[in-house]
């Protein structure tokens, strides 16, 4: 995506959204590896069922990584984002589709930054994780 000017955007503006792949239980050993969150119900299956899951389920961080991935593209890099915030909302199993979308919610002449209105939903159209970020993006 080319980074955006911040006087071409206006509220309302739409992010190309951005879908991930559906994910595999071995993202989630690699993400507990990256992450250092070795909780054994997102890697294990006999723990999660005996904890009452159907099956092992997604890191709520990797959820919000997905929509920080989502941000950066917008902003240019990592260095564009001031602030991400997210709620969970449903969990996220292995075999989901995960699409991220986000939209202009308002603009601050003053900062010359932007807030996202972004949210995480799955194939079925269920919301798993929805939140906000503020992102500093060039005028000119």
């Amino acid at each position: 995506m080319t980074r955006p000017r911040w006087d071409e955007l206006g509220e309302g503006f739409e992010l190309p959204p951005l879908q991930k792949p559906p994910i595999e239980r071995i993202q989630l050993v690699k993400y507990a590896g990256a992450s250092g969150d070795f909780n054994r119900i997102h890697v294990e299956e006999d723990y999660a069922r005996a904890a009452g899951y159907k099956s092992v389920f997604a890191h709520g961080m990797l959820v919000m990584g997905f929509l920080g991935q989502l941000v950066g593209d917008f902003s240019g890099g990592p260095a564009g984002i001031l602030k991400i915030s997210c709620r969970f909302r449903a969990i996220t199993w292995p075999g989901d589709v995960i699409t991220c979308r986000g939209r202009v919610s308002k603009k601050e002449a003053a900062t010359q930054t932007v807030e996202l209105s972004v949210q995480a939903v799955n194939q079925d159209g269920t919301v798993v994780a929805d939140g906000t970020a503020t992102v500093r993006l060039p005028k000119a």
